[in-house]
């Protein structure tokens, strides 16, 4: 688990591709500092597991469910990356809770600057639409964001957060241009209400789940 607070700034310093895996060596000093084999670190918001690690790097493989899923598809060497080790049992929550399940991807289409903040607006896939909610919480890149405006209109809908200048120096997310692609993750309370809700329209529920303790028909 993770809590969308970025650590570091990586760089992609290696891809091999294996069959059906890519292999990725990142650099991270930071990081890596005390990391073991198995230990997981979210790469701008995807989660992957270290099977190789030294003093500046690690190196992690890639799943083909994973690269279809996340931008990690075109990842090539010298991208810069959003870099987080898994949260520590008993450390304050920062952000909100992110597990490094990518949902899918969106795509920049606006990006407005202000005096001190600076606001973009993303494209938002028709299926994960549901699971956003103004003033909600939404992982961009493994970034732990509030959308601060939401919008459907008839050629798709949209979201918007607003960036203040740490995270636009601190994240990848202050080199974003139009055009530019993220990887999307939702809040996953919203994930489990909206599969109850699917259940519930096709099952009835056990009464057990349905009644309250002490309820009666």
């Amino acid at each position: 688990m993770f809590t969308g607070i970025i650590e570091e700034l990586g760089e992609v310093t290696r891809v091999e591709p294996h069959a059906d895996v890519l292999r990725l060596t990142v650099r991270g000093p930071k990081v890596v500092d005390g990391v073991r084999h198995g230990d997981s670190i979210a790469v701008s918001g995807v989660c992957l597991t270290v099977v190789d690690a030294d003093a500046t790097s690690f190196t992690a493989d890639v799943m083909a469910q994973t690269l279809r899923m996340s931008t990690l598809d075109g990842v090539a060497e010298g991208r810069p990356v959003n870099l987080e080790r898994a949260a520590l049992v008993g450390d304050r929550l920062g952000g909100h809770i992110v597990q490094g399940h990518v949902d899918g991807t969106a795509t920049v289409l606006e990006v407005r600057p202000g005096e001190e903040w600076r606001v973009i607006r993303f494209s938002l896939p028709a299926g994960l639409a549901a699971l956003v909610v103004d003033k909600g919480s939404i992982a961009v890149d493994g970034v732990s964001l509030t959308v601060s405006a939401l919008g459907d209109e008839p050629d798709g809908s949209w979201f918007e957060v607003s960036l203040i200048p740490e995270t636009l120096s601190a994240t990848t997310l202050g080199r974003l241009g139009a055009g530019d692609r993220v990887n999307l993750e939702t809040d996953v309370l919203a994930r489990h209400v909206q599969r109850m809700l699917r259940l519930d329209a096709h099952h009835a529920l056990p009464s057990s789940v349905a009644e309250p303790i002490g309820g009666t028909r």
